[in-house]
C-alpha cells in the first residue's frame, strides 16, 4: 500500500512539471484577454522573426527567442533552449490566439 503511494504520488509530480510555460501565460493570457493589436507587440517585443498570412484574414507572427538553457559534461558547453512563440492575430489586427513550444 504504502508503495503504491509513492508512486502516485511521483506520477502527479511528474505530470504536475508538465504544464507549459506560466511566464509566457502571464504576458500571453492578458494580452488575448485585453484585446491587444500588432503595434503593441512590435512595440513590447520588437519585430517577430516570421510573418505569414492566414486563409480566413488575419496574420501569424512567429518569434524565435533563446529561453535558459542546459550546460553538462564533458567540456560543460551550454546548449540554449530556443523558444518558439506563434501569435495569430485576426482580421483587426488584435490577437486571436496564442502558441509556444520549446520554451
Amino acid at each position: 500500500m504504502m508503495r503504491r503511494c509513492v508512486w502516485m504520488l511521483a506520477g502527479y509530480l511528474i505530470l504536475s512539471g508538465c504544464g507549459g510555460n506560466p511566464y509566457l501565460e502571464q504576458s500571453l493570457k492578458p494580452a488575448e484577454l485585453q484585446g491587444k493589436d500588432k503595434a503593441w507587440f512590435v512595440k513590447n517585443w520588437g519585430e517577430p522573426s516570421g510573418k505569414a498570412t492566414r486563409f480566413f484574414g488575419g496574420e501569424t507572427w512567429t518569434y524565435y527567442r533563446i529561453a535558459g538553457g542546459k550546460s553538462g559534461p564533458p567540456f560543460f558547453n551550454f546548449k540554449p533552449n530556443q523558444c518558439e512563440i506563434t501569435l495569430k492575430f485576426d482580421k483587426e489586427e488584435k490577437l486571436d490566439d496564442y502558441s509556444y513550444s520549446g520554451c
